[in-house]
């Protein structure tokens, strides 16, 4: 679907009143929005956005920006961030990492540290088990391999997972991808006991890392989410993704939203367009369940921010304005994902109206 108008698209009765932040994917800002789809506040980043920036209770804003480097992975794009800060509502810097390899999402812990995705280069014994994806697709340097890191505000690494301790073989990457990359991680989401919620996207699945053992306590693979995005537990105990609807057997790709439990991988609630087909982002996006019991769906691919009741009525559309020249030389509004802070939340605490 092509948008026709940009800025505030719907807004009605029943949306959750707050502030939405998100950040154009290229371009080095990131935004505050009100209910009427008017700029608040903004943030100017270093560099482009790693992929978002999140406010934290303290107010500070805590983002991964991509600046230039020798640290780099050896290919473009992946959501790469790199420069890891938090900043007062002023944008001065608090605190400062980096890791030229990290990308695509990053949390900052109650304990303070910072746990985030990076990659790195498979060692070569492990990268001869890589199954499936396109044949002769390896980069030069080999096969990229994730790695889940854990530093203290000063950098400190006290904790790190290599996503090839996995049994390799059992997660071949779809046919239709690239093998520069295994296993191609967007999610890595803390849990209240201090395991971790992970999503790998070219194999199609979610994993709970036990922090004690570093084993996987928990796993699911489904073929049909389409190289999912934005996997979250939710406050009863399900499971929250973006299923973006890429390389899957239907007839027409589109997205979804699914949440289920993961006890029994019963789906509890689903958002879908009607026609399917009119909601659909190939990678990025996401998905936060607000309060409310509303839905705050980021569709990437479009720059389209919109609130849906667990009915599946729209309350609340914006289309991001701003249009930027991406590494391959497209224009695009992309998105990666967005969230909804009430007013009295620690987060704005009257620093907005």
């Amino acid at each position: 679907m092509r948008p026709r108008n940009f800025g505030l698209r719907v807004s009605e009765p029943g949306a959750t009143e707050g502030f939405t932040l998100y950040s154009p994917l290229w371009r080095p800002k990131t935004f505050l929005l009100n209910m009427d789809g008017e700029v608040v506040h903004e943030w100017d980043l270093p560099g482009n956005p790693g992929g978002y920036a999140r406010l934290l209770p303290s107010g500070n804003l805590f983002y991964s920006s991509n600046v230039e480097s020798d640290d780099k992975p050896p290919f473009e794009g992946g959501a790469k961030g790199g420069l890891i800060r938090e900043v007062d509502w002023d944008g001065n810097v608090l605190v400062e990492h980096f890791d030229g390899w990290q990308h695509h999402d990053l949390r900052r812990l109650h304990n303070g540290n910072i746990l985030y995705c990076s990659w790195e280069i498979m060692p070569e014994e492990h990268a001869k088990r890589v199954r499936g994806g396109i044949p002769g697709s390896e980069l030069p340097e080999g096969i990229v391999n994730d790695v889940l890191r854990e530093v203290t505000p000063e950098g400190d690494l006290v904790w790190e997972w290599h996503a090839y301790e996995m049994d390799i073989e059992d997660y071949p990457l779809h046919p239709l991808c690239p093998r520069r990359v295994w296993a191609w991680m967007n999610t890595c989401a803390p849990l209240t006991n201090g395991d971790v919620l992970i999503s790998l996207r070219q194999i199609n699945t979610l994993a709970i890392i036990d922090r004690q053992t570093n084993k996987l306590r928990w796993v699911r693979r489904d073929d049909s989410w389409g190289h999912q995005h934005d996997a979250q537990m939710l406050d009863n105990g399900n499971i929250m993704l973006f299923a973006n609807g890429m390389n899957t057997a239907v007839p027409h790709p589109h997205s979804y939203i699914t949440e289920f439990n993961p006890d029994t991988n019963e789906t509890v609630w689903e958002y879908r367009d009607d026609p399917a087909t009119f909601f659909y982002s190939h990678h990025i996006s996401g998905a936060e369940r607000l309060w409310t019991g509303n839905t705050l769906i980021c569709e990437g691919s479009f720059g389209r921010l919109f609130e849906v009741t667990p009915a599946g009525e729209i309350v609340w559309e914006f289309v991001n304005p701003y249009f930027d020249s991406m590494f391959m030389g497209d224009t695009v509004n992309w998105v990666f994902r967005a969230f909804r802070y009430s007013a009295d939340s620690p987060e704005i605490a009257g620093r907005a109206s």
